[in-house]
C-alpha cells in the first residue's frame, strides 16, 4: 500500500489531494501540481489522463516543485502505484520481436550501451519485477515504467525510438 499527496502550489501549499491507489484522472481533484509528498510506496506519475504522456518515477520523499521530480511542467493528470517485488529480471534484445543478441539483467544498470555493447534496444521481456527505463545513461531523460510482460517493439513501452540509456529496478528502500 502507498500514499502520495499532491499540492497545487510549490512548497506543499494550496489545495491538496491524498491518493492511495491508481488514479486514471487526477484533474477531478486539482488543476495543477507543483509539489508532492510521497509517504510510502513507489509511484509513476503521468502528465496526461489514462497513464499517457511523460512519465515520472517517484519514491518516498518530498518534492517541493516539479523540477525535483524532473517534471517539464505542473501537469500531473494520472498516477499508478508500483507493486513491490523482491526479485527482478529482464531480457534485452538488439532487434524487435526478440531477435538478435540477447542480454539478461537482474540489477540496476547505469549505462546499457557500455555494459552490453548495444547502441539500441528494440525489444524487452520483463520476467520479474518492475523497472524504470531511462532514455539516457545515469538515469536521466525520459522515463518509462516496465511491468512484467512483453515489449516486442520500443513503441510497446511508449518510446519514440530504441534509445535505452539506463535501467533501474523499482524498489522501495524505506
Amino acid at each position: 500500500m502507498g500514499k502520495i499527496t499532491f499540492y497545487e502550489d510549490r512548497d506543499f501549499q494550496g489545495r491538496c489531494y491524498n491518493c492511495i491507489s491508481d488514479c486514471p484522472n487526477l484533474r477531478v481533484y486539482f488543476s495543477r501540481c507543483n509539489s508532492i509528498r510521497v509517504d510510502s510506496g513507489c509511484w509513476m506519475l503521468y502528465e496526461r489522463p489514462n497513464y499517457q504522456g511523460h512519465q515520472y518515477f517517484l519514491r518516498r520523499g518530498k518534492y517541493p516543485d516539479y523540477q525535483h521530480w524532473m517534471g517539464l511542467s505542473d501537469s500531473v493528470q494520472s498516477c499508478r502505484i508500483i507493486p513491490h517485488t523482491s526479485s527482478h529480471k529482464l531480457r534485452l534484445y538488439e532487434r524487435d520481436d526478440y531477435r538478435g543478441l540477447m542480454s539478461e539483467l537482474t540489477d540496476d544498470c547505469a549505462c546499457v550501451p557500455e555494459l552490453f555493447r548495444l547502441p539500441e534496444i528494440y525489444s524487452l521481456h520483463v520476467l520479474e519485477g518492475c523497472w524504470v527505463l531511462y532514455e539516457m545513461p545515469n538515469y536521466r531523460g525520459r522515463q518509462y515504467l516496465l511491468r512484467p510482460g512483453d515489449y516486442r517493439k520500443y513503441h510497446d513501452w511508449g518510446g519514440a525510438d530504441a534509445k535505452v540509456g539506463s535501467l533501474r529496478r523499482v524498489t522501495d528502500l524505506y
